[in-house]
């Protein structure tokens, strides 16, 4: 049991840290993303989390795409910020140079999702992973929108991938959960004074450094084993076991949420009372190119749309919504 604690044997004795259900889901997920390992979470905000702050730390910094869930908006620009943590915002839509201007020498990460929640934006993961790399940090893409079936970041340049598994993942609205997965590609090692806490002695685990002892795994395993282990949010293995059925069925879901989608957002371009349509399954989003590129076979079952009219009408159209089927 010591040699457990102490991270000498790798085996099950404490589930915050490890469990075989959670195990066997997490597994399956960096599978179908290409990692080389993952940690369930109890939320996808819990998971966004976990992956800023298992490298960024008081007096830290990183970059972020603006178009992203208004929850992580929140979570990187007011809360991250009591820890000491900043952040800049920069438009998914801007040019290298524009996304290279807002590092400083202080810059852990740059951040990103596939598809924007719930603006439908299309990140161009290529060129956001170029600037991370020239930079020295690694790139961390919330690929919730999408999952796996639609697109796999780590094969463009992304280093860390992301999701709440509350939505795709599950599927049938049993369980709230998200999951990290690691890339393993990133060389920690190379920066060790930007990454101190990968890179030195742990001692709280003896002395222990991560990079050494756990090599393309020492992102995720400190993310497990001192994030986890101090800060609890594990998810439940029943709902890991909920998600497990989820995921059984990820491959055949996602191609009906996808014509579905399409359906919809062609129905509402054609809709005289309805303004623009956001959907980068149609030719006409500005995302098409991007999407084609990077999600050949669909994006996800999310569409945004405008109401003519403006606000007022928009808000006589959802008090008046009562059924979409």
């Amino acid at each position: 049991m010591a040699r457990l604690f102490d991270l000498e044997d790798s085996g099950y004795f404490y589930t915050r840290l490890q469990n075989p259900t959670n195990d066997a889901v997490a597994a399956k997920i960096a599978a179908l993303e290409g990692g080389v390992g993952a940690m369930l979470t109890s939320s996808g905000q819990a998971a966004n989390f976990y992956a800023i702050i298992n490298i960024c730390g008081t007096g830290d910094h990183f970059v972020s795409s603006s178009a992203i869930y208004g929850g992580t908006f929140n979570l990187f620009a007011v809360t991250l910020k009591q820890f000491g943590i900043d952040v800049t915002f920069v438009s998914p839509d801007a040019t290298e140079q524009e996304i290279a201007a807002a590092f400083r020498p202080n810059t852990k990460a740059l951040f990103g999702e596939t598809i924007s929640n719930p603006s439908v934006e299309v990140l161009d993961i290529e060129k956001f992973a170029r600037v991370a790399h020239a930079h020295g940090v690694p790139l961390i893409v919330d690929n919730t929108f999408p999952t796996p079936i639609n697109c796999r970041p780590i094969e463009w340049g992304a280093d860390i991938v992301v999701h709440s598994t509350t939505k795709y993942m599950d599927g049938h609205a049993t369980s709230v959960g998200g999951v990290i997965v690691d890339g393993g590609k990133f060389p920690w090692a190379q920066y060790p004074d930007k990454y101190p806490g990968l890179c030195t002695p742990d001692e709280s685990y003896h002395g222990l450094t991560y990079t050494e002892t756990f090599g393309s795994s020492a992102y995720l395993t400190k993310a497990t084993v001192h994030l986890m282990r101090d800060l609890g949010s594990i998810q439940s293995p029943h709902n890991a076991f909920l998600l497990n059925l989820g995921l059984e069925t990820l491959h055949l879901r996602m191609p009906r949420h996808c014509s579905n989608a399409l359906a919809v957002a062609q129905y509402l371009q054609a809709h005289p009372k309805v303004a623009w349509v956001e959907y980068a399954g149609l030719e006409s989003s500005p995302y098409y190119e991007l999407a084609q590129k990077y999600m050949p076979n669909g994006t996800c079952g999310v569409v945004s749309f405008g109401i003519k009219g403006g606000r007022d009408e928009a808000i006589r159209f959802m008090d008046s919504l009562r059924l979409a089927a």
